[in-house]
């Protein structure tokens, strides 16, 4: 069996490190909010280029907080796309907000700044662009709307970190940013975790008081907030891995282009990739239009592989009240009947990856 993720192999790389790591934080006297915390906010956002980052319990807390912070609630409008995680939706629902989707770049997957411009409407009160698959949005364009309509913008980085437009990484291109730390992201915890990443003071504070109850200090609560804090444990794990993240979004690049190569002319539709930035490969993903007979050939050999993402949000029966008829997606329709994602990790070995490209080519051959 190929695993499409598995960590085990960097567990026992970083064993000794995670394992000190932990036991320091257990001898601090410290469990909430503390200096492993306030460490890892400090170099994730200077990494990424920003001044603030507050550490939350998750990826989609980063997204409610973000969007709490910027004053976004009851019938506000939040225009997204439709060919994301649930979390996105979740969020912005959460935040008592109204998702309002537009359709996605035919060759990348990522936010159509065009069918974004005809969504914007009198209700209109922010955007989330998703940086799909590990690489950003055209925020050059998606901002320039933002302003022009007075708009404000929260990054989902979820599946981005350390994509970057025009040498600047997301992050820092919005208003607010959100990350998660699940395991199987570019940097994961062993465990839930996320960050709200800017560069404003103001929002920055605002986002600290929202992950405590709404609280400026003790026993007294400012606004309704939330129990959203990132876990001692979890951060000084993730301040370890901090270490080695450079090179391992590396190695994922060099096994998507092995990918690229060996797959080329077997008739998968290929990762297409932006002009303005560069790719972190949280995901590879391909198309094909006879999508599920391909997976199930390839599961009769061992290889599982996941679909990212099968419905369109809309689609779903949480969700539908918010959505259209179908084919107001087109692209986003097209893409759920079509994409399957083949596994990249950096601990993959290249006999594995020859081994995924090898039952392709038997399967499509």
């Amino acid at each position: 069996m190929i695993q499409s993720w598995d960590y085990r192999r960097e567990y026992d790389e970083l064993r000794d490190e995670i394992l000190a790591a932990v036991d320091g934080v257990f001898r601090s006297g410290r469990l909430v909010l503390a200096d492993s915390v306030r460490r890892l906010e400090d170099e994730f956002s200077s990494w990424c280029g920003a001044d603030f980052g507050v550490g939350v319990n998750s990826g989609t807390d980063a997204l409610i907080i973000a969007l709490e912070a910027l004053g976004i609630g009851k019938g506000d409008e939040v225009l997204t796309v439709a060919n994301t995680a649930v979390p996105t939706v979740a969020a912005i629902v959460a935040a008592g907000a109204v998702p309002v989707f537009v359709d996605v770049d035919a060759t990348t997957g990522l936010m159509d700044p065009a069918a974004l411009k005809q969504g914007i409407g009198p209700l209109s009160r922010a955007i989330i662009p998703v940086h799909l698959y590990g690489q950003c949005c055209d925020m050059d364009s998606i901002m320039a709307l933002a302003h022009h309509h007075g708009l404000r913008v929260v990054e989902d980085c979820a599946q981005s970190t350390g994509a970057d437009v025009n040498g600047r990484r997301c992050g820092t291109l919005a208003d607010l940013a959100a990350f998660s730390f699940y395991p199987t992201k570019v940097l994961g915890a062993y465990g839930d975790g996320g960050m709200v990443v800017t560069t404003d003071s103001a929002l920055a504070n605002s986002a600290r008081s929202l992950r405590m109850y709404g609280m400026s200090g003790a026993y007294f609560a400012e606004t309704q907030g939330h129990n959203s804090r990132l876990d001692e444990v979890q951060a000084a794990i993730l301040s370890v891995k901090m270490a080695h993240l450079d090179r391992w979004i590396e190695r994922r690049r060099v096994i998507a282009r092995r990918y690229d190569e060996r797959l080329a002319g077997l008739g998968l539709g290929l990762p297409g990739r932006v002009s303005w930035g560069q790719h972190v490969w949280h995901l590879y993903v391909v198309r094909h239009p006879d999508r599920d007979r391909i997976l199930s050939e390839l599961a009769k050999h061992g290889l599982k592989l996941a679909i990212n993402y099968p419905h369109p949000i809309p689609a779903m029966p949480a969700y539908r009240r918010f959505g259209g008829s179908h084919g107001m997606l087109p692209v986003s329709e097209l893409w759920a009947r079509e994409v399957f994602s083949l596994p990249i990790y950096p601990t993959m070995t290249d006999d594995e990856q020859d081994r995924v490209c090898d039952l392709l080519e038997s399967v499509l051959g």
